[in-house]
C-alpha cells in the first residue's frame, strides 16, 4: 500500500498547530530515506509529532530518552574487528522496554 504524503501531512496538521514547516521538513526527509532529530525545549510537541506522524502511516512507535552520559553506541551496538581472524563482529546490547 503506497503512502500519500499530502494525506499525512493532512493527519498530522489535525493533530500539531503551527509547526507546518516542521511537518514539511520531517515528512521530507523520512520520504527521502534520511534520518531526522528533532530538538527543541520541553513540551513543544516533539513527541506528539512523531506519534501521530507514525499512526498517519500506520507505523509503530517507540522513543529513546537520552541522557547525557547516553552514546550512540549503547543503541546501536559497536563493531570490533579481530585481525588474526579477519572477522568483524558486532557487540550489541538490546534492551526491552516492558
Amino acid at each position: 500500500m503506497a503512502i500519500n504524503p499530502k494525506k499525512v501531512e493532512f493527519e498530522i496538521s489535525r493533530i500539531i498547530k503551527g509547526k507546518e514547516n516542521v511537518i514539511r521538513y520531517v515528512l521530507a526527509a523520512f520520504f527521502a530515506g534520511g534520518h531526522i532529530l528533532i530538538e527543541d525545549v520541553p513540551g513543544v510537541g516533539k513527541t506528539t509529532l512523531a506519534i501521530s506522524m507514525a499512526k498517519a502511516m500506520s507505523l509503530a512507535f517507540n522513543r529513546i530518552q537520552f541522557t547525557s552520559d547516553l552514546m550512540p553506541s549503547d543503541i546501536l551496538g559497536i563493531y570490533i574487528y579481530d585481525e588474526k581472524k579477519k572477522i568483524l563482529y558486532l557487540d550489541l546490547v538490546l534492551s526491552l522496554a516492558t
